[in-house]
């Protein structure tokens, strides 16, 4: 691994892995705004609006292990350019669809660049700064804000754009930051020498496949009935899938994810709590943007902007003040703390009403759940990207973003199902549709508090070990590159 130090323009090489981070999350998100006009121009159904959402996440989530191995056995450099060239096909693909099949098409294609990026991005990341523990510290705070900042940023550009351009524009933004970075990797980014290995293609189609089995289930249970042979059939199939990866990863000499490293301390704990913050906060923002155009009435503009302050809050406490919290308290009572929060936001948004106000329903609910994401995500992120080896860099950092995009496909998955089940598909019908995204927030609710319990019994720190992320932060700003 290259020493920092051997690096002079580290720092805007972070820049760029930080956009990546910001980019392929906000991804997820900036089309929330969108979707209405989406639903009306390409003929989705109010209850498949969330396949908009799912084609990318579940093709991103699944082949995310396999982008990890690409990383490690290619050279994270070369696999991270490749993941953009993707990205932007994918994204002209999404805006220039007439059609859902090709809509959703794009999405998964831009699922599959984004899951060259993730992993690369992280390991480039480890290789810059991950000899110098201070470093480190700050890096990851600049890294880990970039994500839950690209996911609400992503709300209030796609109001933006949405209502000054068209929905299209939601992917065709991506292009010229993929041109940006194709450009840029070359002499930004460190090369890392190939080593040698298979490929487990077998391995990384029938992950993709599980996921996407399991969630089809999962989003149609409200349609077929939960109890229906068709949903029990489908998620049947669906866990027998996953089932069968793992039985695959265990036979084979040279697996897609050696099974081995979830007994690595703290790395398991450390990925449900990932999972399950993930499984709360995306169906937040999703249903909370349907809450303030489809109940209270904003545009699509006004709308983006209201969740504009969680933005704002989460890059503040992830940058300043959660480096300081960690370096004090370490970084296990901080993902319980924040998963507490984040239950806690969730819990109070569950109290909308359909003639309610943005200033009394959701400013202080939404900023208590930005605070908790804040507090939680960077120390279980750290925590389960150093407990690796560093030559399974990219496989953790595969794991690891795998598990939060695992957690966002289910967790919308469920929380769709249960908003339906409540009244959330009778457009038109505030009443009927308040209930439903009630029902909703309290469901992510209790996942965050299922979270906040698992991370509180299983992560500990390892005898004799030094918590990864616990450098003392410097009070100096973060080096200009």
């Amino acid at each position: 691994m290259s020493e920092p130090q051997a690096n002079p323009r580290r720092w805007a090489a972070l820049a760029l892995i930080a956009l990546a981070q910001f980019m392929v999350i906000m991804d997820t998100s900036i089309i929330g705004v969108a979707l209405p006009e989406m639903r009306t121009d390409l003929g989705f159904s109010q209850e498949n609006l969330s396949w908009v959402f799912n084609a990318y996440v579940v093709a991103f989530g699944g082949l995310l292990l396999l982008g990890g191995r690409l990383s490690d056995l290619f050279g994270a450099k070369r696999v991270f350019s490749v993941g953009w060239a993707i990205l932007g096909v994918g994204s002209l693909a999404a805006g220039l669809a007439g059609e859902v099949w090709v809509e959703l098409v794009g999405r998964a294609v831009q699922g599959v660049g984004a899951a060259l990026i993730a992993p690369s991005a992280l390991t480039l990341l480890m290789m810059l700064f991950g000899g110098n523990p201070k470093e480190l510290t700050k890096a990851f705070a600049l890294y880990g804000a970039a994500a839950p900042a690209g996911g609400t940023a992503g709300v209030f550009l796609g109001g933006l754009i949405t209502e000054y351009a068209s929905w299209p524009w939601v992917f065709y933004i991506n292009i010229p930051v993929a041109v940006l970075a194709l450009v840029a990797t070359p002499s930004l980014m460190p090369d890392a020498p190939a080593r040698r290995g298979s490929i487990d293609v077998l391995g990384a189609i029938l992950a993709t496949a599980g996921l996407g089995v399991a969630v089809y289930a999962v989003v149609r249970a409200p349609e077929t009935g939960w109890g229906s042979a068709e949903t029990l059939g489908v998620l049947a199939a669906g866990i027998g899938l996953i089932a069968l990866f793992l039985l695959v990863q265990a036979k084979r000499a040279e697996p897609l994810m050696p099974l081995r490293i979830l007994r690595t301390p703290n790395l398991a704990g450390a990925n449900l709590a990932q999972l399950l913050m993930a499984a709360a906060w995306i169906p937040m923002w999703f249903f909370l943007n349907l809450y303030l155009q489809q109940v209270l009435g904003l545009g699509a503009f006004a709308s983006g902007s209201a969740l504009l302050p969680m933005t704002v809050a989460i890059m503040l406490m992830m940058i300043v003040l959660a480096p300081r919290l960690i370096a004090r308290f370490g970084p296990n009572p901080l993902v319980v703390t924040g998963l507490i929060a984040l239950a806690g936001g969730m819990l109070w948004l569950s109290l909308v009403r359909s003639d309610g106000n943005y200033w009394v329903d959701v400013l202080p609910a939404s900023l208590l759940a930005a605070a908790g994401m804040a507090l939680a995500f960077i120390p279980s992120l750290g925590t389960a990207i150093s407990s690796a080896r560093p030559e399974e860099g990219g496989l953790a950092s595969g794991i690891v973003n795998t598990s939060y995009q695992i957690g966002s496909a289910l967790g919308l998955a469920a929380m769709t199902a249960v908003a339906a089940a409540h009244g959330a598909q009778e457009v038109g019908n505030p009443d009927a549709l308040t209930d439903g995204f009630s029902a909703a927030f309290l469901g992510a609710s209790a996942i965050a508090a299922a979270g906040a319990v698992i991370a509180a019994i299983t992560l500990r720190k390892p005898a004799g070990a030094t918590d990864p992320t616990s450098a003392d932060p410097a009070p100096e700003s973060v080096p200009s590159p």
